[in-house]
């Protein structure tokens, strides 16, 4: 009888974490074309929803650090916040902590307009069904987070 709760060998681990891996390109991709459909009327790109949502949940942060949290460059991230700048979502603010990197923040109306991406994307969600328990989605949030440090070593561009 097969103990489903030992670790698997590395061959094994190495071949069902492909599997992973194919099933997380097309998801990406789906998800960010839903999320895409659904910012059109809002006039925001994905990017400049990532921004808004990473400053939603983490607070204000410099530009270098919001590249790291989404492994990103930070020239894009840049040309995002200022394209949300341009569109008075954030604003930046002095950092006590360094003189020369700002802190960007959410605006008044940044806060809104992430809070209705959010809530539309909440709404989206509660159809995955599938009888998933929160179980599950630890393991899965717990694999997905090995499977990325394991990652850590690749250039962020």
């Amino acid at each position: 009888m097969k103990d489903i709760d030992a670790p698997l060998p590395p061959d094994l681990l190495a071949r069902r974490l492909t599997e992973v891996y194919d099933l997380v390109g097309p998801l990406y991709r789906r998800a960010q074309r839903s999320v895409e459909q659904g910012l059109t009327a809002d006039g925001l790109s994905v990017g400049v929803r990532a921004v808004l949502a990473l400053l939603h949940r983490g607070g204000p942060m410099t530009v270098p650090r919001m590249a790291r949290a989404q492994a990103i460059s930070r020239q894009f991230v840049q040309r995002m916040v200022n394209e949300a700048a341009a569109q008075d979502l954030v604003e930046s603010a002095p950092n006590p902590s360094h003189r020369r990197s700002s802190l960007i923040r959410l605006t008044d109306r940044g806060r809104e307009t992430v809070t209705a991406v959010l809530d539309r994307e909440h709404r989206i969600l509660r159809e995955v069904g599938g009888d998933l328990t929160d179980a599950d989605v630890a393991t899965c949030l717990r694999v997905l987070g090995a499977m990325l440090t394991a990652l850590d070593h690749v250039d962020e561009g």
